[in-house]
């Protein structure tokens, strides 16, 4: 083999290195600069993330308050603050990159196919994401509040101080927690299309996902029946909605093989380009 045919062979790789390098370097630059954008206004971002529990609070006493019990404590969950922030964000430019470096390498057809599911990941994750804040958290948290004792005779009262990094832990874990499950329909579809997974499949392991979820929450919950519940039944729920996904894909892909064979029968062209070099139906072909 030559060299001019060994560098052939090289330079596409270097190519798309170089073009990957580039994609990843404006996604980074992008997450630098929400994050400057996002530390700036980190402290109306958090009491924006606390309102849930503040709402509670307030409720049950005149004075609601957070503390924390290290001196860097609040400017550590400030920094945590921006970089999520600033990684909601910028998710949508990561995306656009990511599809800028596949696209060109795909059909047409794989195009289409895969341009749904790609806006349909931060959408779902924005919808779990907003589920946790406006109606599972505040549940949850009246659920948890409740064990307070206030003003008894007698009694030493239990009184809620939560930690201001402790609480943002919780309330990111359960917004990416619901975020992530929430692709369950992206996941399974995407599955359906490369045949790893059928509707009837799913549907057979029903009772088997069933369980699996409630797993999963009390994983990813607070040890609460309230947000286990709340997680597991829209997951559930999104399972049923990924056996119909996987349904119309399957009906799509019987269709669409159903017109290749006629093609195939007809003499119809598979080729990207769409000409025809082969003969048409009735095309006499003269023996050498």
């Amino acid at each position: 083999m030559t060299d001019d045919v060994v560098d052939a062979h090289k330079m596409p790789l270097l190519d798309h290195l170089v073009e990957l390098r580039s994609r990843l370097l404006k996604s980074v630059i992008a997450l630098v600069l929400a994050f400057l954008v996002c530390f700036f206004f980190a402290e109306p971002i958090y009491a924006f993330l606390t309102e849930p529990l503040a709402a509670i609070l307030r409720e049950r006493r005149e004075d609601p308050r957070m503390i924390f019990t290290a001196l860097t404590e609040v400017f550590f969950t400030y920094v945590k603050v921006a970089f999520f922030a600033a990684a909601f964000v910028t998710c949508p430019v990561f995306l656009t990159q990511l599809w800028l470096f596949v696209a060109p390498g795909l059909y047409k057809k794989e195009q289409k196919a895969l341009a749904p599911f790609l806006v349909a990941t931060p959408i779902l994750f924005f919808i779990g994401g907003s589920l946790v804040y406006y109606v599972i958290f505040p549940l949850a948290a009246k659920f948890l509040v409740g064990f307070e004792v206030l003003g008894g005779e007698g009694d030493l009262d239990i009184v809620l101080e939560a930690k201001v990094s402790e609480y943002l832990s919780l309330i990111m874990k359960l917004i990416f927690a619901f975020g992530l499950c929430f692709q369950l329909p992206v996941l399974m579809t995407l599955l359906a299309r490369v045949g790893l997974a059928t509707s009837a499949g799913m549907a057979a392991k029903r009772k088997y996902a069933i369980v699996a979820v409630f797993v999963v929450a009390a994983v990813l919950t607070p040890p609460d029946p309230v947000s286990q519940i709340s997680l597991a039944i829209p997951i559930i729920l999104l399972y049923e909605v990924s056996i119909y996904m996987a349904k119309l894909v399957e009906r799509k892909r019987a269709k669409e093989e159903g017109e290749d064979d006629y093609d195939d029968d007809f003499g119809g062209d598979d080729e990207p380009d769409g000409d025809d070099d082969g003969p048409g139906p009735g095309t006499a072909v003269t023996p050498a």
